[in-house]
């Protein structure tokens, strides 16, 4: 019922632009194709299934967002790399994929950076005509930020509390994502296996992999939550996403259309922003409920914070530039 009365909310806001509205004839649809990693009937699925119902509506059926689910269109990587070639028109991604298209975005999530969204709203809202003029640079557009939720360690068979206790197990690495690798070389001895999202659960089900660090939203709707036994209280980092399109293939819409998927993408991914984090905080409230929850002490916690500090100083070392790193370090104080 509240997910109903949330879509319906969503459907009100985004419908009731005002001014907007067109009676192009829609013979001639101008069809967005747009990749995602989520499920159709995920949050983030329903969220932009209703966007897609605005659109068409505001525009009487010439403008139509196509949207391919469930990573159908490849990792992120691939998506963005699809967008330059012209065969996708725009995606919803995560940090990965923004870091692909402008790397220093990528720095919102060094780890130990943010656990709080104030902080990370803050620093972004700070940052956020950088990045997007980065992302304007190499030709595309940010419609609106979003999110995807509070980074825990999730593991099977056994609690991990400290670095030391990562060691000779098997963790998922992102293989798009530079700082993960940076990560596990910093504490020695893990063998970490880097995957794209969609091979993740394959490998969970064979036991190739047994540690996720991952949004709990997120790992319930991929279904890497019920491979996985254990989970830490504590969040890890905050994940981030955005909406990016083509800038040339939106600067190619007429002006009308072009107004409605721009004041329509800012509505949808402001209620992101708000649904997800409500979307998470109840999904780890479930995950909790049948998992072992792993609360660390103050000792082990700052254990993590000496591993995050000289990950984040390897990362100046070649990834991001040190002034990046320092001015996001003082942000997030």
């Amino acid at each position: 019922m509240m997910l109903r009365r949330a879509v319906v909310k969503l459907l009100g806001a985004l419908t009731v632009l005002a001014g907007i509205g067109i009676s192009q004839d829609a013979s001639a649809a101008e069809v967005l194709k747009i990749g995602t990693l989520a499920p159709k009937a995920s949050p983030w699925g329903q969220v932009f299934t209703v966007w897609s119902t605005a659109v068409a509506q505001k525009s009487n059926g010439a403008l139509e967002l196509q949207f391919f689910w469930n990573g159908s269109q490849g990792d992120e990587g691939a998506m963005v790399g699809k967008i330059k070639a012209g065969q996708l028109d725009g995606a919803a991604v995560t940090a990965v994929g923004l870091g692909k298209v402008y790397k220093p975005i990528l720095a919102l999530q060094a780890p130990g950076l943010f656990q709080s969204w104030g902080k990370l709203d803050a620093a972004r809202d700070a940052m956020k005509g950088d990045f997007e003029k980065g992302a304007k640079d190499a030709g595309f557009v940010i419609l609106g930020w979003g999110d995807v939720g509070g980074a825990h360690v999730m593991s099977k068979g056994f609690a991990i509390r400290t670095p030391d206790d990562l060691k000779g197990k098997k963790p998922y690495v992102w293989r798009d994502d530079p700082m993960g690798s940076v990560f596990y070389q910093v504490i020695g001895g893990v063998t970490a296996v880097p995957l794209g999202v969609p091979e993740v659960l394959p490998n969970l089900n064979t036991g190739a992999i047994n540690m996720v660090l991952a949004p709990a939203l997120a790992a319930e709707q991929l279904q890497w939550a019920s491979k996985l036994d254990h989970i830490n209280s504590d969040v890890a980092g905050l994940a981030i996403g955005a909406l990016i399109m083509s800038s040339k293939r939106i600067d190619a819409l007429p002006a009308d259309l072009k107004e409605i998927l721009t004041s329509t993408g800012k509505v949808a991914s402001e209620a992101l922003t708000k649904r997800i984090r409500s979307e998470d905080d109840a999904a780890f409230g479930r995950l909790k409920g049948k998992m072992t929850v792993v609360t660390l002490s103050e000792d082990e916690k700052g254990k993590w914070k000496g591993i995050f500090n000289q990950v984040r100083q390897r990362l100046t070392q070649g990834t991001f530039s040190p002034d990046l790193i320092s001015k996001l370090e003082g942000l997030s104080r």
